[in-house]
């Protein structure tokens, strides 16, 4: 077991997710990151020092097994973020009802069951971090994003019930809406037409993701909005 702060990140690849587990781990942070396919994060692994696990989130005895197998290698996760989404595209009339099932249940269930999960431990221990990764979809239901809208309009829901709910208990609950565009690599093609610092830079992104766990919590924030000047709201 650690007696360094131990972070866990759900729905774990590029991008955001891979940018949170370089600064948790420059922070001196154990990390253990979880995803239906561990082979793309080994790269990571090797970087970071950080330990892979598989787990479908919307699989319950797998979250269960995922914080059982990460509690008995490293110990109990401080600060638990969920970052996983999933959509399906189209007019109302034309989408795959399966395939909108699966966008609510990767969106929002998932993030439930991980919340649950995480919550058990640190109710128990009395403190802790949970982080949910909204989108714009959570407080604007665009055309042809019926399904998005709802998985991040629930996890939006989620977010705001367990932090009335689990804050008094000195574990803090917080929603990240980003608002726009996020940066994947240097070579995003769609960075040229969009204009220097219109994209979301998702190392910028995760010092505000390790900025808001480590609030006092004489003033802790239950939500924050992050977008590129670019981004109209």
């Amino acid at each position: 077991m650690t007696s360094k702060e131990i972070a866990l990140i759900v729905g774990a690849g590029r991008g955001l997710s891979a940018s949170l587990t370089r600064l948790f781990a420059s922070e001196d942070m154990d990390v253990a990151i979880a995803a239906r396919n561990t082979d793309k994060l080994s790269a990571l692994c090797e970087e970071t020092g950080a330990q892979a696990y598989a787990c479908d989130a919307v699989d319950s005895a797998q979250v269960d097994q995922l914080f059982a197998s990460v509690t008995a290698d490293i110990g109990k996760p401080d600060v638990v973020v969920y970052n996983a989404s999933n959509r399906a595209r189209g007019p109302i009339q034309n989408l795959d009802p399966e395939a909108v099932r699966t966008a609510i249940q990767v969106s929002c269930f998932g993030g439930f069951l991980v919340a649950q999960a995480a919550a058990k431990q640190m109710i128990s221990r009395k403190s802790g971090t949970i982080l949910l990764t909204g989108a714009s979809a959570s407080v604007k239901g665009y055309p042809n994003s019926s399904s998005f809208a709802m998985g991040k309009f629930g996890l939006r829901g989620l977010a705001q019930s367990l932090a009335r709910e689990l804050q008094p208990q000195n574990i803090h609950v917080a929603h990240f809406v980003i608002d726009g565009g996020i940066l994947q690599g240097s070579h995003d093609p769609r960075a040229p037409e969009r204009g220097e610092d219109a994209m979301l830079l998702p190392d910028e992104i995760a010092k505000d993701y390790l900025h808001v766990h480590r609030q006092h919590r004489s003033s802790w924030t239950w939500e924050i909005e992050l977008r590129p000047w670019v981004e109209k709201f």
